[in-house]
């Protein structure tokens, strides 16, 4: 992002970065940068130090570099000004930017100086990341104490296990504490997302591929599942496979080997099978969308996570959970849930569930001034859900959700065809989810 109140120091900068940088958004009027921020997330930001033509002290860009890194301590921030003034650089610097460029530039430094401050930017996200190990939050609810009994008992087998229930709910992060559980926590889990596999890449992506079986294919390269070899393999959204390919799945989980792409040789595997799904297949299997061999092959045993709206009690233990983390990761120190909020927070029904959750605190916690959260903090839309209204959306944004829910309710959630009747991709789907938190 680059921020500068020259409309033509912008238009060389977008033609210059654009091919360094996967997407460039300029921005004349830093009042709107806690917005565009919010909305873009970017990875670096170019800012300009002074925004009123007779003042050229750099005070309004240290004022806005303070403003970013409030609610972004770990973005980087470039200052930007036409004076070389070392005290004012080493000033900016000592507040937290990451680097200062001096106008007029010279365009290979200045390409070198947003790059190294974004890859610095990446890895101490990737440190922050790192350090924050989520683990499942059991709660109180009786049938979250139950399927944790279930867990423990059969965490330590070898056991092909389903997890379905709703988006949001947290199925790949009860994969995850399996993983942790069982004799095989000693090598990372690999996990993969069956709905952003594409058809045409589905058995070099699974299965792996040789030297020469296809155009690119320009040196051996393994698959998932030899890269999960003595450890658990995670298939998500399992009930988005094609019909034509749960059958080649079904043949590597049969002989428990796998032939490459191009290759005529079986390797043999090790791994333990975890699969979740919010599609129901057993009614798959029924209307022939789902091969039944298949279905029982990978639910020896079935663990479904109850939704959010079913264990109230674990709303507020969850939304004090997430308050904390991004109070830390936003650098807002310490911030407490108001009662109001909290009565807001156990009313919502949460159709998009913990993930929807947690969206809301990390929004709340970034807009919030003080150290209290309240129900004005916490926005909701229109109530849409089920049953679906009859009444027209109020926007453009509240359709699309309207569109998704009844789509996803006509195909009994597969998300494949959702995809094909609105005329997306998956990938298109899978984002809009998680942006409206469905």
């Amino acid at each position: 992002m680059v921020v500068d109140d020259n409309k033509n120091v912008l238009t060389a900068l977008q033609l210059l970065l654009k091919n360094a940088f996967e997407r460039v958004v300029t921005l004349r009027y830093p009042a709107s940068l806690p917005t565009v921020l919010r909305e873009e997330r970017p990875d670096v930001v170019l800012l300009d130090m002074n925004f009123v033509g007779s003042f050229n002290t750099g005070n309004e860009g240290l004022f806005w570099l303070h403003e970013i890194k409030r609610s972004y301590p770990s973005l980087p921030v470039v200052l930007f000004t036409a004076y070389a003034d070392i005290d004012l650089a080493v000033h900016g610097i000592k507040e937290g930017a990451a680097d200062f460029v001096v106008k007029p530039w010279d365009n290979d430094r200045l390409i070198e100086t947003l790059l190294d401050a974004c890859d610095t930017g990446k890895r101490r996200k990737r440190i922050v990341e790192e350090t924050y190990v989520p683990t499942m939050f059991w709660g109180e609810s009786k049938s979250m104490k139950s399927l944790r009994s279930l867990v423990e008992v059969v965490a330590g087998t070898n056991a092909n296990i389903l997890i379905t229930g709703e988006n949001g709910t947290g199925k790949e992060m009860l994969a995850r504490e399996i993983h942790a559980l069982s004799r095989r926590s000693d090598k990372e889990m690999v996990a993969v997302d069956m709905g952003a596999v594409t058809e045409t890449l589905f058995e070099s992506e699974l299965f792996g591929h040789v030297k020469g079986a296809f155009t690119d294919a320009r040196a051996d390269r393994p698959g998932k599942f030899e890269a999960a070899e003595g450890s658990t393999l995670f298939l998500d959204e399992i009930g988005n496979l094609p019909y034509h390919q749960q059958a080649k799945l079904l043949t590597v989980l049969q002989r428990r080997s796998v032939v490459r792409v191009g290759s005529n040789t079986p390797i043999p595997i090790d791994i333990r099978l975890i699969c979740a799904t919010n599609c129901r297949l057993e009614e798959m299997v029924a209307q022939g969308k789902f091969r039944e061999d298949l279905f029982y092959r990978i639910n020896t045993i079935h663990m479904e996570i109850p939704p959010l709206r079913e264990r109230k009690e674990d709303i507020l233990p969850l939304a004090t959970r997430f308050v904390e983390r991004f109070a830390g990761q936003y650098g807002k120190g310490r911030i407490y849930l108001s009662h109001s909020a909290g009565q807001k927070l156990k009313e919502h029904p949460w159709y998009g569930n913990i993930r929807e959750l947690e969206h809301a605190v990390e929004k709340a916690v970034i807009i919030a001034e003080g150290d209290t959260l309240t129900d004005e903090h916490f926005h909701f839309p229109r109530k849409s859900l089920t049953p679906l209204p009859d009444t027209a959306p109020g926007t453009i944004e509240e359709m699309e959700v309207q569109m998704i829910k009844r789509a996803i309710e006509r195909n009994d959630g597969n998300l494949t065809a959702v995809a094909a009747e609105l005329g997306i991709t998956r990938q298109t789907l899978y984002n809009k989810l998680k942006k409206f938190g469905l």
